[in-house]
């Protein structure tokens, strides 16, 4: 199936006709702007609408809409709004209820659209509005519709999940500071101080003269605190590195108790931070369970739930969308480029969309890369024989994930590596 973004753009200029009220708003966090216009720009209220971001204000929207649609003898009305932060989702969520189409426009849209009446820098809350407001009248908005309540619960997990993850990388990189100051030489016995064994070193002994005059066996008996099989041939390896490493330390002894306990508190909130990585993971598969297209996205082998739970909290619900390239477009990854004349610019991605589905839908071709055998011939294939760079062949890639994951999703089928590799067969 072909697809082209001009189709829509045009199905979506015809959308309004001669009898609509076109309504932009300018969100904030207490107060939005309200203007008013008719099909062809054409301002009809006297002045702008502000309005609090509460109940009262969202009727008051109501009643001044409604005195529009009356005075002008326009039956139809469409909202447009940017998605500022989260100041829009109350009022978007109220306007649905009431049965009222709310569109959504760009921000970089209404930032370069803004000299387009007045040619003139100035910005303000009425002017854009109105100029949002204009941006809808020609077209250059996407529909809002709020998703099911299981697709908006992967969201908010997965939006969690981000978080803490970040959280995670931020104590981590604490808890590397310290042993750079105070033990530099740990990571060479323990490269991954993530690990069982290194955390109960951190726990019983972080610092180089809690080591020094100890034996192999009385590490190993602390570790036992904390672990079920600290010794082993293994155990006493490690152990004697961790002592001989100590001893020729040249780690900071400056304010050390004080340093220990900062240590401690480090590594009890890591520890809570890991527990609630693992509850959220839990939860994100259970709540999978529940989505039949998720089912059907497992069986592309490499990838994995919490990738499939990325790509539906980014994308919603994939059925909603005809082509591939739809998908692409909404995490950013349509390419762009500048030409003029004779000038030919480089061609890159635009980056406009959503960067966490960006990120997840590179973090899921690099792991198909690495574990499906499918995607492997077909990168292979890309850097050989095409002579694609390896970057360059995981974004072409990723259009193939889209598409793959689009007419799976449309038809109800599931992943057929004979098929794919039939399609290699005949592009080669």
């Amino acid at each position: 199936m072909k697809f082209k973004q001009s189709h829509g753009q045009n199905q979506r200029i015809e959308r309004i006709t001669t009898s609509h009220l076109v309504v932009g708003i300018d969100i904030a966090k207490e107060a939005h702007a309200a203007q008013a216009t008719n099909f062809r720009g054409i301002v009809v209220s006297k002045r702008h609408l502000t309005f609090s971001n509460a109940q009262d204000g969202f009727e008051k929207l109501q009643r001044w809409i409604h005195e529009l649609q009356q005075k002008h003898c326009l039956e139809g009305l469409i909202i447009g709004m940017e998605p500022t932060g989260h100041y829009w989702f109350n009022l978007a969520n109220w306007l649905v209820d009431k049965g009222i189409e709310v569109v959504l426009v760009n921000p970089v849209a209404t930032k370069r659209n803004k000299e387009n009446r007045d040619n003139c820098p100035s910005k303000s809350d009425p002017k854009d509005a109105l100029v949002i407001a204009d941006l809808v009248s020609r077209g250059y908005y996407y529909a809002y519709s709020p998703q099911a309540e299981t697709f908006q619960r992967v969201r908010t997990l997965m939006a969690n999940r981000e978080f803490w993850v970040e959280e995670s990388i931020r104590f981590q990189n604490r808890i590397l500071r310290w042993l750079d100051i105070h033990f530099p030489e740990y990571t060479l016995v323990f490269p991954d101080w993530t690990c069982p064994r290194s955390l109960a070193t951190l726990q019983e002994f972080p610092a180089p003269s809690d080591l020094q005059d100890l034996t192999a066996d009385e590490v190993i008996e602390r570790w036992r605190k904390h672990m079920k099989r600290a010794g082993g041939s293994r155990g006493i390896q490690k152990a004697r590195q961790l002592i001989a490493q100590a001893r020729r330390s040249v780690g900071s002894m400056t304010a050390l108790s004080e340093a220990k306990q900062d240590l401690q508190r480090l590594l009890e909130d890591y520890q809570r931070i890991v527990d609630t990585l693992a509850q959220i993971e839990q939860e994100v598969q259970v709540l999978l369970d529940e989505i039949p297209m998720a089912k059907q996205l497992q069986t592309i082998k490499g990838l994995g739930p919490i990738l499939i739970a990325a790509i539906l909290a980014g994308a919603g619900d994939l059925r909603q969308y005809v082509h591939g390239r739809q998908l692409l477009r909404k995490a950013g990854l349509n390419l762009a480029e500048s030409t003029s004349g004779k000038r030919k610019g480089q061609i890159v991605l635009s980056k406009r969309g959503d960067a966490m589905l960006r990120k997840y839908l590179y973090l899921a071709v690099l792991g198909l890369v690495g574990n499906n055998p499918v995607f492997q011939k077909w990168h292979e294939h890309n850097v050989t024989v095409k002579h694609m760079k390896k970057n360059r062949s995981i974004v072409k890639l990723i259009g193939k994930l889209t598409r793959i994951l689009i007419g799976m999703v449309q038809n109800g089928e599931t992943f057929c590596s004979e098929k794919a590799s039939m399609a290699l067969a005949t592009a080669a």
